[in-house]
């Protein structure tokens, strides 16, 4: 039998989260983490996601929930510098929401920190109108070096990406036109509907950013041109993007022609792609690929030209 949070009670509830996230450093009325490594400094970073407006529950499951969940955070410690160490979880839920649904949650939770080797260490759970689930990351910046914050881009340095581009927008587009039951026909676009519901970003990427030089780093969550155009204002700098670095690839021009959209509108100002952008002025680090230069000058061109598609993702929109 299937128990609801309002049949369960919060005991029972989080005992099944515990069970499904275990952790050594949970369990008490705070988590005590281990000491820091030396010569390093401490990094938090709060994401909210809200049913209906970051995920619909007929669209993902609980682990996708779950996971998202942890990317959405630990891209935010990466695009520091950092390394993620540990992840606090707090859900607000209607009391007729199942308890295996919430499980499902801090399994795909656990599932993310694992590939991160962090844990999940402790969280909260209260009854709500909606379901809002709240995690707050922590991580650790090694040595004296400055963090990658996003006012240190200077005119001549390389930007380089790591991580698709556009996917996480097109996913969400063939959601709203097709929902998980996409035609047989377009099996091969399913990449972009798992880059929505579940992105993945490979860990430590940031971390061999800033050890290689990078200066200024961020991640692409609202879309790679309010997320750079902020860049390029608090750095008082020009981004220009190399066209033929960001064009759509086969798969989203796929997309676009399927849906009758222009890919571009997509790779432009598509958010939540949670891709590390970043400028260094060395080599392009590993795993990352150059897709324009920080110029004198203020805003963001394409091949020195005004981007067809400016307008992002808006939290509160």
């Amino acid at each position: 039998m299937s128990y609801t949070l309002e049949q369960a009670g919060e005991s029972h509830v989080i005992h099944e989260i515990v069970a499904a996230a275990p952790s050594a450093l949970n369990g008490d009325d705070a988590a005590v983490l281990y000491p820091a490594a030396p010569n390093s400094r401490a990094v938090a970073s709060t994401d909210m996601m809200v049913e209906g407006r970051h995920f619909r529950r007929d669209w993902s499951t609980a682990g996708e929930i779950g996971q998202k969940s942890i990317v959405r955070n630990f891209a935010d410690i990466e695009a520091m510098g950092a390394r993620p160490t540990a992840a606090l979880l707090a859900i607000a839920a209607p009391g007729d929401t199942p308890v295996d649904f919430v499980r499902g949650i801090a399994e795909g939770i656990a599932e993310r920190c694992a590939v991160y080797n962090a844990e999940l260490v402790g969280g909260d759970l209260t009854r709500g109108d909606t379901l809002v689930i709240t995690v707050t990351a922590l991580g650790s910046l090694g040595g004296s070096g400055a963090p990658l914050t996003l006012d240190k881009a200077k005119a001549g340095q390389k930007v380089v990406a790591h991580g698709g581009i556009g996917y996480s927008a097109a996913g969400l587009a063939l959601l709203e036109r097709f929902g998980r039951a996409l035609p047989p026909e377009l099996e091969d676009l399913w990449p972009l509907i798992d880059a929505h519901c579940a992105p993945t970003l490979t860990p430590g990427r940031g971390v061999i950013a800033r050890a290689t030089g990078a200066t200024s780093m961020t991640d692409n969550s609202d879309g790679l041109v309010p997320d750079l155009g902020l860049m390029a204002r608090r750095s008082g700098v020009r981004i220009d993007l190399d066209q033929a670095a960001i064009g759509p690839d086969p798969l989203l021009a796929s997309a676009g022609a399927v849906l009758d959209v222009d890919p571009w509108e997509w790779v432009l100002t598509g958010g939540e792609d949670h891709t590390l952008l970043a400028t260094t002025c060395n080599a392009v680090p590993s795993g990352f690929r150059e897709i324009g230069q920080v110029c004198r000058g203020t805003g963001i061109t394409v091949d020195g030209k005004e981007a067809r598609y400016t307008q992002g993702w808006e939290a509160t929109a």
